[in-house]
């Protein structure tokens, strides 16, 4: 089979699931105009400030807005968080104080965040005395409930959960399963922070966790919820009072959210927000594509192709180590940016193994912009990823399969 006939197999064999996506984008879309609306965004919001930043109604609003999309009572957004790990870290050193616990219910984080919070005299959580305990996922990659039940005692002041596979094999988990997952926690008589990673999740769903129990998700805005316009940033949002704590963690106890100016405006977040349902559904449908074409050829991927992903990542499965950093190399010659590069494995910060990533990307490394990462190891997994537009999805997969057939 062509490599074009192969993709017009493909495409209408998705057809009905791309319907579905386009449904949800069309959904989530209505509740961002909805908020914009409701929040009298105007022009005036897009100016910046310097110095402290007080009366900074363009930093202001913008967490108000998020808040409302996402269903919360408060939120930061903000340039100052500089990644999706560090708005993690301010949210967790935020809530955790000496001698509490700190348990992961989704089984081990990933990577980047182990530093943070098991790091060996480097200012994590655990030199600051915070303890961590994780509960291991049951044979299906779900929550294990009754090991959570096991786990969870007075100590534990944040229930941690991972939305996102990370560089697991497992299914991303659905805002059924983690409301599911928080209604227990809660029986249990937990009293402390369910807190959600919530890194490419955002807009997946017509639900994000916190409408459906979590009290803090946070995330990066150069993955989703940045819609491929954000030029760096983080967002926190959840319940006021924890919201609060963490804004205090962020600046400094005594000031909290008051302060924090952005000379350069915040137009661009105010737009990718804005963006963000319909980029979403660019990356989805280029993710299902690339499933159904590399699966029509006998590679294992994940999630399964018969339902809706959770997140807008695709675990692409090989048989050694070349064919897995082909692949990601082919990805970051179908770029935009920095097509002529070749790829190489390299330890990069924060990892544990050398990792080989793709990101021809407009903004420096953002994963909704259409790139491929992993750990070069058995069993050699490519981790797809993003795609402002189906178009350069597809475009990418016409080389690739090019190079695989």
């Amino acid at each position: 089979m062509q490599v074009n006939e192969l993709i017009d197999v493909c495409e209408k064999k998705l057809s009905e699931k791309f319907k579905i996506v386009d449904e949800i984008a069309y959904f989530n879309q209505t509740k961002v105009l909805n908020a914009f609306s409701n929040n009298k965004i105007a022009v005036h919001h897009f100016n910046g400030t310097t110095g402290y930043g007080y009366g900074d109604l363009g930093r202001d609003f913008l967490g108000k807005l998020y808040a409302e999309v996402f269903s919360a009572e408060s939120g930061i957004v903000s340039p100052h968080l500089l990644s999706g790990t560090h708005a993690l870290t301010v949210a967790l050193f935020g809530l955790l104080r000496p001698n509490d616990t700190l348990l992961c219910i989704s089984g081990m984080p990933y990577d980047t965040i182990r530093g943070v919070i098991f790091g060996e005299n480097n200012g994590s959580l655990k030199d600051f005395g915070v303890n961590f305990e994780y509960c291991k996922l049951d044979k299906t990659g779900k929550f294990d409930y009754k090991s959570i039940e096991e786990k969870l005692n007075q100590s534990v002041k944040v229930c941690y959960i991972q939305r996102s596979r990370g560089y697991e094999l497992r299914d991303a988990f659905s805002c059924n399963e983690i409301g599911a997952v928080c209604k227990f926690v809660r029986k249990t008589g937990f009293k402390g922070c369910i807190f959600v990673d919530n890194c490419y999740g955002e807009f997946v769903e017509k639900k994000e966790p916190t409408e459906v129990g979590a009290d803090i998700i946070v995330g990066s805005l150069i993955k989703n919820a940045g819609g491929g316009i954000a030029p760096t940033g983080g967002y926190i949002c959840g319940k006021e009072e924890y919201v609060d704590l963490i804004a205090k963690r962020m600046t400094a106890p005594s000031i909290g959210g008051e302060v924090g100016s952005f000379e350069s405006g915040y137009r661009y977040f105010y737009q990718g927000l804005y963006l963000a349902p319909h980029t979403v559904a660019q990356a989805l449908k280029t993710g299902l594509l690339i499933g159904m074409a590399m699966g029509e050829l006998g590679y294992i991927n994940y999630p399964s192709l018969d339902r809706i992903p959770y997140d807008i990542t695709r675990a692409i499965q090989f048989d050694n180590a070349e064919k897995m950093i082909n692949f990601i190399r082919e990805v970051q010659f179908a770029s935009p940016v920095d097509s002529f590069v070749t790829c190489e494995p390299w330890d990069m910060p924060g990892y544990d193994d050398k990792i080989i990533m793709a990101a021809g990307t407009f903004v420096s490394g953002a994963s909704i912009e259409l790139s491929a990462d992993g750990p070069v190891k058995p069993p050699y997994i490519a981790y797809f990823q993003g795609g402002l537009t189906y178009e350069h999805g597809k475009y990418a997969l016409k080389k690739i399969l090019s190079k695989l057939v």
